[in-house]
């Protein structure tokens, strides 16, 4: 089988095709997009991934055996669920759970998530320091009320979508990993904690996560977040 090209850097959009790719047994070429020196702003990267956003893939055995290139995670991931049949749930009906909470993490956690880790995280460090109580407080509040509905959703169901694995855990794992920084509490969400360590116990999951991880971390500095944040 011939390799994937993986487009990637290690963060929690990137961890999401990665665990899938280690989950799903798919050999792939890993290629570096470091957004902290622009690589996705490349006319190279823009030709596969147009909203100059990792991860992105480029499949030679696509459809018909042609090769496809396809951006956005959450394509990505449904995309190589259909192509290998798995973590996609066996029915019709499993798949419309897995596609809603798959959307749930894209139209949710990941967004909201993400500014919770800006406005926490990233802009207070700005120059000048951007701390801004209001915007902490909303998007801390709002990642704290969707883990609160995943903790709901998880006291009747071991998995995301119901009782199976699927894509949609894959999905919303990588940035519900990463509670403390977004500073949320797991003592009031117990089969959150609970499904977080079991997911996290999967050695797929700690290979993909693991992917290039001693890259995380180093855009701390006043040009990478220029470039990352298009200041």
């Amino acid at each position: 089988m011939r390799p994937i090209d993986f487009y990637y850097w290690p963060t929690p959009n990137g961890w999401k095709v990665s665990i899938a790719l280690e989950e799903m047994g798919l050999p792939y070429a890993l290629h570096l997009v470091d957004i902290g020196k622009g690589d996705q702003f490349k006319p190279e990267f823009l030709a596969i991934a147009p909203n100059n956003r990792m991860p992105a893939i480029t499949d030679p055995a696509g459809p018909e055996g042609k090769p496809v290139s396809i951006f956005e995670s959450g394509a990505i991931l449904t995309y190589l669920a259909r192509k290998t049949g798995r973590f996609f749930g066996e029915t019709e009906r499993d798949r419309i759970a897995v596609e809603q909470w798959l959307m749930w993490q894209m139209g949710g956690v990941g967004p909201m998530a993400g500014q919770a880790h800006h406005f926490l995280k990233y802009a207070p460090l700005m120059d000048p320091p951007q701390d801004l109580p209001y915007a902490k407080d909303r998007y801390r509040a709002e990642v704290g009320r969707l883990y609160a509905v995943l903790d709901r959703q998880l006291a009747e169901t071991e998995f995301a979508a119901g009782d199976f694995y699927s894509i949609a855990d894959i999905a919303i794992w990588p940035w519900a990993s990463l509670w403390e920084g977004q500073q949320q509490v797991l003592h009031d969400k117990p089969h959150l904690a609970r499904w977080l360590e079991t997911v996290g116990n999967r050695p797929a999951v700690q290979a993909g996560q693991s992917l290039r991880i001693e890259l995380r971390g180093g855009h701390q500095g006043k040009d990478a977040q220029s470039v990352l944040f298009n200041r």
